[in-house]
């Protein structure tokens, strides 16, 4: 991550409301588990908005402005285990207004995957990455979400539900739907 971008945790206590101290969070307590959280998260946070948004840069400063959300209504996460998935609905949600707002998505993406030795493969590679990624971006919503947060972040049904504040059986129906016209688009099939 670049210079510029990184923080400690305690930058993060700027950001405590009023409210997070009412509700009974000290500033250590948010320290500690805003700094936790982005020791494990903030990596692979910006892997799943780079997925989203073209630009490394934007990326990065989409997951800093989760992690200042995050800070600024900490005081309504009534159970600590829930905060990654808190983090990544911030990042998907950040992402999804980034690309409304016409920026650079998607669209323009180049794989994040390095190429194999050889030019041809590594072409043909491309090609089908590239592939893959345009069909994704015709899925809807829910399921290029689902989809992502499953086979790119390796997430457990579990874990996207309570991400996209869903059912555990929205998401397998998510991706099975998402998977089948994956499948009849990557095939050729109409």
């Amino acid at each position: 991550m670049s210079s510029v971008w990184q923080m400690t945790a305690v930058a993060f206590a700027e950001w405590i409301t009023a409210d997070a101290l009412e509700a009974g969070w000290s500033r250590a307590d948010v320290d500690q588990i805003v700094g936790h959280l982005f020791e494990v998260e903030a990596h692979n946070l910006v892997r799943l908005a780079r997925f989203f948004v073209d630009d490394r840069d934007a990326s990065e400063d989409l997951v800093q402005e989760a992690f200042i959300r995050l800070a600024r209504s900490i005081h309504r996460i009534k159970d600590p285990e829930a905060a990654p998935a808190y983090l990544r609905s911030i990042v998907l949600n950040l992402a999804r207004d980034h690309n409304r707002r016409g920026l650079v998505s998607l669209r323009h993406r180049e794989s994040a995957v390095p190429s194999p030795a050889g030019i041809e493969e590594g072409l043909e590679i491309r090609e089908d990455q590239q592939r893959v990624i345009d069909a994704l971006r015709d899925l809807s919503p829910g399921q290029r979400n689902c989809l992502v947060l499953r086979y790119y972040m390796e997430l457990s049904n579990p874990e996207i539900a309570r991400t996209l504040g869903v059912s555990v059986n929205t998401v397998k129906t998510q991706i099975q739907r998402g998977m089948a016209s994956l499948e009849r688009t990557l095939t050729g099939e109409t």
